[in-house]
This record gives structure tokens, C-alpha cells and sequence, in this order.
């Protein structure tokens, strides 16, 4: 950690954002963790290291810190500047469909654009009155299975993750949520201690990075654990096996929405003969596709 001291010239909160932005430009760090600028990183962490939320009005930021809150701002900035760290690792929190989760490097930091389509109760394609259960799969930090959870209130989901790690934070995150009487968390390699019942919706972003992108990351990707994000030559070694079976779990009435990113190319190339509906976001996002369980029925995998 920097054991620098803050420059006397900085007094308010307005100055350490304006300080903050300006060093984050010039060090060149990597904003792919939900954040996409340095003042939106900046913000968030000064806010944090402050202990105001997250929507504490600008009205307020040229109030004057006090000694001990400027060495707080300055070290956490410094700190995402010296050690790349992605912001939501220096605070131990992360945000998804508006709701909060527990973080750390033993899962991906939550930023998929399934959020869009579960406030929005995965409509046209789902009747959200029907659906009873919720398969998350790959579900690190729970993030996905928890928001389905709160979004589709009389629902139970099951989340799955191989990581004991990730299987840990996912239980924290359930147990802040208040979820236990209706999301279960099982350590799994994909399917295989699933139980043997039939979801309405089986959602999953899995890794997914092929190997050429995995050489290229970001240093600030480098922080979170390779499990999450390697899956390969193309990218495809999960997603495969996931469509080759999914539909024996999967209702009649059934649909399976999984993330695949930049390998979205290699997909389509593998099954060319497969009429994958790949999915729109007003938010911004792609590289999700969507297929329901007679199309799964229709087509080899």
C-alpha cells in the first residue's frame, strides 16, 4: 500500500475527484469491472472511503475533509493505481440489478448484461407467473441466482459453482439477501450434483475467454481468479457441455439464456445449423443467446 501523503493543496471532496480522475487518466487503468470511466471509479471509491453512499448528493462535495478522511481517499486511490486491483476489490462490494453483493478475488466481480433481462423477468420470452425454478449455473458470487431470486419472488433458484471459494461467497451473499428459504447454493462441476428436477429458466454466465483474449487481459483482469474466465482454445469448454445437457433439466416450456462474450463468433461457426436468438440490451451488451427446450430437442449438440 502507497504511504504517500495526500497533496496539501486538496481539501475537498470536489478537489480528491479532480485529483483522483486526473492520476487515474495518467496511469492508464482499465475500467471493465460495471464502471466505465475514471470519474465513475473515483467517485465510487472516495464515497466509500468516506463511508457516504453511493448517491450522497454533489451538492455536498465541496465540503472540506477532515485530516483522516483525506488520508483515507488518497490510500484507497493510490492503492487502485499501484495495484490495478478492480475498484470492487478494494471495497469488498459490488452492485447488480440494483442490489449489493459481497466480493473478493475468489469470483468475478458481477457486470454481465443478464441484469437487463432479469429486472425485466426475461419478457417477451418467459411467462414470469409460471416459473416455479431457476437454475444458475456458474454462479460465483450468486449475483445472477440472487437476483432472479429477489425479481422472481415466489421462485426457488439453485445456484452451482465448482469453486469452494466461490461456493463461500455465494452463501455470505445469500445470507445478507435473507434468501435461505429459497436459493441453495451446490459446489458442482456443471450438471453433475445437480438434482434431478426441471427448471423454468437455466441462466449461466460461464468463462468463456478464449486463449488468444486470455493472453491479451488487462492487468486489472489478471486480479480475478483464471476459473472464471479461461475455458480454452475457442472459448467453448463449458458452453458445450451446458447445451449438451441442459434440456434433461430444463420444463418443456423451458429456456436457457447463457453468456459467451467475444466467443459468440465460435459458436455459431461450431453449429451453424443452430438458429441461436441472440439477445438485444437497451444498456448495452451482447454475446448472449437464448434457445428454449424444444430447440433443444431439435438440434444435436
Amino acid at each position: 500500500m502507497s504511504t504517500q501523503a495526500p497533496p496539501e493543496e486538496l481539501k475537498t471532496i470536489k478537489d480528491y475527484i479532480r485529483w483522483g480522475v486526473s492520476r487515474f487518466n495518467q496511469a492508464g487503468l482499465y475500467y471493465g469491472h460495471g464502471m466505465s470511466s475514471a470519474l465513475d471509479e473515483v467517485v465510487y471509491l472516495s464515497l466509500f472511503a468516506l463511508n457516504l453512499p453511493h448517491d450522497f448528493a454533489e451538492t455536498y462535495f465541496d465540503s472540506a475533509l477532515t485530516n483522516a478522511e483525506k488520508q483515507a481517499v488518497h490510500a484507497l486511490l493510490r492503492r487502485r493505481i499501484d495495484e490495478r486491483l478492480p475498484a470492487s476489490y478494494l471495497t469488498g462490494e459490488a452492485w447488480f440489478a440494483g442490489l449489493p453483493f459481497v466480493v473478493n478475488e475468489n469470483v468475478l466481480v458481477p457486470r454481465s448484461p443478464i441484469a437487463e433481462l432479469i429486472e425485466k423477468h426475461f419478457a417477451p420470452w418467459v411467462e414470469a407467473e409460471s416459473v416455479e425454478n431457476i437454475l444458475d449455473l456458474c454462479c460465483g458470487s450468486g449475483c445472477i441466482g440472487i437476483a432472479c431470486a429477489t425479481n422472481f419472488d415466489w421462485a426457488y433458484v439453485d445456484m452451482v459453482d465448482i469453486s469452494p471459494q466461490a461456493i463461500e461467497v455465494a452463501a455470505e451473499n445469500i445470507q445478507r439477501h435473507q434468501l435461505d428459504d429459497r436459493v441453495s447454493v451446490i459446489e458442482s462441476d456443471l450438471f453433475q450434483n445437480v438434482p434431478q428436477r426441471h427448471y423454468d429458466i437455466i441462466v449461466s454466465n460461464p468463462p468463456y475467454v478464449d486463449a488468444e483474449d486470455m493472453a491479451d487481459l488487462p492487468d486489472e483482469y489478471l486480479h480475478e481468479p483464471e476459473l472464471g474466465l479461461a475455458a480454452g482454445d475457442d472459448g467453448l469448454d463449458l458452453v458445450v457441455p451446458i447445451l449438451q445437457q441442459a434440456r434433461k433439466y430444463l420444463t418443456d416450456q423451458g429456456v436457457i439464456i447463457v453468456e459467451v462474450g467475444n466467443s459468440q463468433h465460435a459458436l455459431q461457426e461450431a453449429y451453424p445449423h443452430v438458429p441461436f436468438y441472440w439477445l438485444d440490451f437497451e444498456k448495452g451488451g451482447s454475446g448472449i443467446f437464448l434457445l428454449t427446450a424444444e430447440q433443444l430437442d431439435e438440434f444435436d449438440f
